[in-house]
């Protein structure tokens, strides 16, 4: 019942996914991921559609809130950008769910918001905001995603945005976070770190972009997960936002095995999974190759023989 109130909220308020799973270790919790699709002048009509969903999680028992990259606005045209967002203190999106987080007494991890760091630069920030509403953790997104597409679809995300130079791991009541923002799944060596630093969870929000997410979405998740042995939650933003932009959607849950325990689509609709934390250290005591890693040299071009030789 719950789970169709809430899909019947997202399609009218134009938020296209919720996703809901369930961790079990010495204290239970739900924990919701949310898939958002932000239009042009929407933020204040998907700031109220994620809340009520916030609300619905809660209802059902929820302890931990999940939502994508950029949950406070999607624009690529750089004016338009830096005319609307706002330094950290003042940004009310970040304002208002903390006050949620405090009122319902539960975790909310604000996957990444715009954030004004000068006239001119911006941070991609995300932000664990405990059941008390402070914030416990922020990070900035290291890797920023500059490419162009084979459909013509050309992004800088470095001509508005600073990369972070920190990585991050927070505590919670069931386990260690660490946490990162999309493009930096591509980079291995950041979840390596983080899981042998005592990662038990990594967070992914996104925005991936239709080709890359048809072609790499689900491999390279699965591939941070089994590395690592480790859960990984990776809600998405999905559908068209500003100039065509469309998003890949189909959020993922996926156990330290590499097993997906649920998968979104491009609709909207809720996914559950069950989540035994217990797992980690059984996947990582049969496969413990966290502890395998060696040092070594950089790689030296063999010189090759001469013919006379």
């Amino acid at each position: 019942m719950l789970a169709d109130m809430a899909a019947e909220f997202a399609a009218a308020a134009g938020v296209s996914r919720a996703s809901f799973y369930r961790l079990f270790g010495s204290r239970e919790a739900l924990v919701e991921a949310l898939d958002l699709q932000l239009e042009p002048g929407a933020r204040e009509r998907i700031l109220d559609a994620a809340l009520t969903l916030i609300g619905e999680a809660k209802t059902a028992g929820a302890d931990y809130v999940l939502t994508p990259e950029m949950t406070n606005i999607m624009e690529v045209k750089r004016e338009r950008l830096f005319a609307t967002i706002v330094e950290e203190d003042a940004d009310t999106s970040l304002a208002t769910l903390r006050e949620l987080a405090r009122k319902l007494g539960i975790y909310i991890h604000v996957g990444s918001l715009a954030i004004k760091l000068t006239a001119d630069r911006a941070a991609n920030r995300s932000f664990l905001i405990d059941a008390q509403g402070d914030i416990v953790a922020k990070y900035d997104k290291i890797h920023l995603f500059d490419i162009d597409l084979p459909n013509g679809e050309s992004i800088r995300e470095s001509n508005a945005y600073r990369p972070g130079g920190r990585t991050v791991i927070a505590e919670t009541p069931w386990g260690r976070l660490g946490m990162t923002v999309c493009y930096d799944v591509r980079f291995p060596q950041l979840y390596r770190m983080l899981a042998q630093a005592g990662a038990d969870f990594l967070s992914v929000p996104s925005v991936f972009t239709v080709p890359t997410g048809k072609a790499h979405w689900e491999v390279l998740l699965r591939s941070r997960a089994i590395e690592n042995g480790a859960f990984l939650f990776a809600p998405a933003q999905t559908g068209e936002h500003t100039a065509g932009r469309k998003s890949y959607g189909h959020s993922l849950i996926v156990d330290p095995w590499g097993e997906v325990l649920a998968e979104g689509g491009e609709g909207v609709g809720i996914i559950t999974a069950k989540i035994d934390p217990a797992r980690i250290a059984k996947v990582r005591g049969g496969l413990p190759s966290l502890r395998h890693d060696r040092d070594f040299t950089s790689p030296e071009l063999a010189p090759r023989r001469l013919a006379a030789e």
